[in-house]
């Protein structure tokens, strides 16, 4: 008996000094990562030269950043002002302003450092070197949003890249020109009928309709036949964006994801719609291509055919392909990138055209040389070179992405500074786009010109000073998609309207995944 009471003893104290043991481990980890490794990052970066605020338990400059962004989004700014970084990116404008121009400072999101990059070679390094500076992982919630080819590193990017691009070939998207033109005559009829019962002009709010034009034209292209299938993926994912945002303005505390709250509950449950929705799309299409069906030309076609090629070039091994899981993940992804982009892209061209009349004008009598009143075509859209300017310079001034982030994969030098693994480096677009010493004096103006000889002349052959679909290797694959449809869709507006500014349009760009108008785009459309 004393002999099982000395065991059972024994047992005793050895769990209690494993479960001591555990509690000493994990409380070290969680020193570690909200004050250890924090404060010896911060030693380091100082070192080499580099200032920002001192580390703040945990949050980092989370708080105070969060509190500009609230302050910001309450004022308003005049069309004419030059105050657009300063309200889009009000913390970071402060401090890199702050800190030597930003050519070394840092900043905090919670415990991880970020490196702030504005110097075009350094952001071109980086961008070039797609290994070594990978995407950041951060908030998991991001994955219900987006798994597919723009959050994928390594080896697994190189090869949906490559099964992927036949999609966007300029050969494969000129069959898809029909599609836009179809979705950009809904919008037009829509907004006649709003000045039918007036006397030739009327006020409308133009955002919502370029957000459905934008959405109703990757549902035809990703999905065909499918088409009010894809509309409901639009406004799932609409939804969603919303509700990842909120989770994305605070640290992502490891776990938080399982909690069973009332925002996770619905963040998994249109989730698990969009994925039973493009499941049942996806196989159907699988299925008649192995009926026999010819493939057809919309994005999901084009995929699965170029997937399919793939598997059978390598013996039939799937393993060298995408699996069904990693299809619908990009399927997700032509929703998110091809919508958010080309809409913002739109709204803005519509502001700011609405500003500058004469550059409208110019616009106008080039569409009108090209096409007359007939239906665009895509020999004609590659010829609209004023359109393209105006395009280019709208992107400099309201880049859908105003910043981009890569983590270190490893111990790196850029610029002469070694950042340790693990620290961010933001490469800022927008204050790029907005560099004195790159566009001149009158960067904050609205000048087409600018672009007359192409990005390369713009740019002084550094086009990483212009980086609004990004550049390097993963340089945005859908970018001639984005800028045809935009074509598309500012010529058959202006084919058919002159508009102007509305008196009740408010000024208001903010960053909410995309650069978008925080009150709309309220123009007055006057028929021709």
């Amino acid at each position: 008996m004393e002999k099982i009471n000395e065991s059972s003893g024994a047992i005793g104290c050895g769990i209690i000094g494993v479960v001591l043991l555990s509690l000493i481990w994990g409380s070290w980890r969680i020193l570690n990562w909200v004050w250890l490794r924090p404060k010896k990052l911060e030693s380091c970066l100082r070192k080499q030269g580099l200032n920002g605020n001192s580390y703040k338990l945990f949050f980092g400059d989370l708080k105070e950043s969060s509190a500009m962004d609230k302050e910001a989004s309450s004022t308003r700014i005049s069309i004419s002002d030059d105050a657009v970084p300063s309200r889009v990116l009000p913390f970071l404008h402060t401090q890199i302003s702050n800190y030597v121009a930003g050519k070394k400072s840092f900043t905090w999101f919670g415990p991880i450092p970020s490196v702030n990059i504005v110097d075009p070679e350094l952001v071109k390094e980086v961008l070039s070197k797609n290994f070594n500076y990978q995407k950041t992982k951060s908030n998991p919630f991001v994955k219900l949003l987006d798994n597919g080819l723009t959050s994928l590193d390594g080896e697994q990017w190189a090869k949906h890249r490559k099964i992927i691009n036949p999609a966007f070939h300029m050969e494969k998207l000129k069959h898809m020109v029909p599609a836009f033109y179809l979705c950009c005559s809904e919008m037009i009829n829509k907004w006649e009928n709003n000045i039918a019962s007036t006397e030739g002009s009327c006020e409308v709010d133009v955002w919502p309709y370029l957000q459905t034009l934008t959405s109703d034209v990757i549902s035809r292209a990703a999905f065909g036949s499918n088409y009010e299938d894809g509309r409901k993926i639009f406004k799932l994912q609409k939804e969603l964006i919303a509700l990842i945002i909120q989770t994305a303005s605070t640290v992502y505390i490891p776990g938080a994801r399982f909690l069973p709250t009332k925002r996770n509950r619905r963040m998994k449950e249109i989730g698990k719609e969009i994925h039973a929705t493009l499941s049942v799309i996806i196989n159907k299409r699988m299925k008649a291509m192995k009926e026999g069906e010819t493939s057809k030309d919309d994005l999901l076609g084009i995929l699965l055919e170029s997937n399919l090629r793939e598997i059978e070039q390598h013996g039939n091994n799937r393993k060298d392909g995408m699996a069904i899981e990693e299809v619908i993940e990009e399927c997700k992804l032509f929703y998110i990138a091809g919508q958010e982009s080309t809409s913002v892209l739109l709204v803005w061209t519509m502001i700011l055209l609405s500003r500058h009349q004469n550059w409208q004008q110019r616009a106008r009598e080039e569409v009108l040389q090209v096409f007359g009143n007939h239906k665009p075509n895509f020999d004609g859209l590659n010829r609209l070179k004023i359109v393209t300017m105006i395009l280019y310079e709208v992107l400099r001034l309201y880049p859908p992405l105003v910043w981009m982030e890569r983590v270190v994969h490893e111990d790196m030098k850029l610029g002469g500074i070694t950042l340790l693994e693990g620290v961010i480096v933001s490469l800022h677009v927008m204050l790029l786009h907005y560099d004195r010493e790159i566009w001149g004096d009158d960067v904050k103006e609205f000048k087409p010109e600018r672009f007359a000889e192409g990005v390369s002349k713009a740019t002084k052959n550094n086009q990483a000073s212009f980086s609004p679909f990004s550049s390097g290797p993963r340089v945005c694959i859908g970018q001639n998609f984005s800028m045809l449809e935009a074509k598309m869709a500012i010529a058959t507006i202006l084919q058919q309207f002159s508009f102007e500014l509305s008196p009740s349009y408010t000024h208001a760009p903010f960053a909410m995944l995309t650069l978008q108008p925080q009150y709309g785009a309220h123009l007055i459309l006057h028929k021709l």
